[in-house]
């Protein structure tokens, strides 16, 4: 990759997809009916990385659609206080920004209900992208969810090409959410058909028993998602860390701490 824009967008990493407001309970272990009240979040999958980035000394940038009203804009400047570059951010006049609702029950079950119908997210169409900023990525990084309507998932696609064309290495965490899919078979379908295309692949337990069909979480299941252009699969495993993959094949595991 070309080093003339200079060593901040060298090594920039660039974020696509949905940025939204998650509300979750001012109480925790409870449905989502029976919550007392709700607290508003900035959430989204790609927008926490570019964050993350930041907060542990990169360089970031984000590229999506937020509409404009108080939340897109409330979004847009967190990000912005984070030091997140957000000139791939464009704002929708007629669609509202996303909203979550999500809780962690006492079983240990998350609970989700969205409102985006469609939501500002959904309405990136690819002639809306700041091209010259994925250009510049180092990293491109991005889910799933853009992938499930159009124009977002046109979008997506065009994002894609243009980072790996400007030679950008190309990082991605499916995130599903199955309320959001038309079917479970459609999630997998889709998911999988860029599948090929990533560098770096981060799944959760969860996913990696989705996208297999299994529901064992080991290092065969694990390395049957392999392929040949991939460099790094990253299976989380909640509280009990992640195991790591290359393509030597060098199980690791291990625990984060805080």
């Amino acid at each position: 990759m070309s080093n003339s824009n200079g060593s901040s967008a060298k090594n920039l990493i660039v974020s696509f997809g949905e940025m939204l407001i998650d509300f979750v309970p001012t109480v925790s272990g409870v449905s989502l009916a029976e919550a007392p009240g709700f607290l508003k979040a900035p959430g989204g999958a790609p927008a926490n990385v570019a964050i993350a980035v930041q907060r542990l000394g990169g360089k970031s940038a984000f590229v999506g659609k937020l509409g404009e009203d108080e939340f897109g804009l409330m979004l847009a400047n967190i990000l912005k206080e984070n030091g997140v570059n957000v000139e791939g951010i464009c704002f929708d006049k007629g669609a509202r920004t996303a909203l979550a609702f999500v809780t962690l029950k006492s079983d240990g079950d998350r609970e989700f209900m969205f409102y985006r119908n469609p939501s500002a997210d959904m309405l990136l169409t690819p002639e809306e992208l700041n091209l010259d900023l994925i250009r510049s990525a180092k990293v491109f990084h991005y889910g799933s969810i853009s992938l499930i309507v159009e124009p977002c998932r046109s979008a997506h696609l065009k994002a894609m090409e243009v980072a790996k064309e400007a030679g950008a290495l190309l990082s991605y965490d499916p995130n599903l959410r199955l309320p959001l899919w038309p079917s479970p078979e459609e999630a997998r379908k889709q998911i999988m058909s860029i599948w090929d295309k990533a560098e770096v692949i981060k799944v959760s337990d969860n996913e990696l028993e989705f996208l297999t069909g299994s529901d064992k979480i080991d290092d065969e299941s694990a390395m049957s998602l392999w392929h040949p252009n991939l460099k790094l699969l990253l299976v989380t495993l909640g509280d009990k860390g992640c195991n790591y993959y290359t393509k030597v094949f060098a199980r690791s595991h291990f625990v984060f701490t805080i």
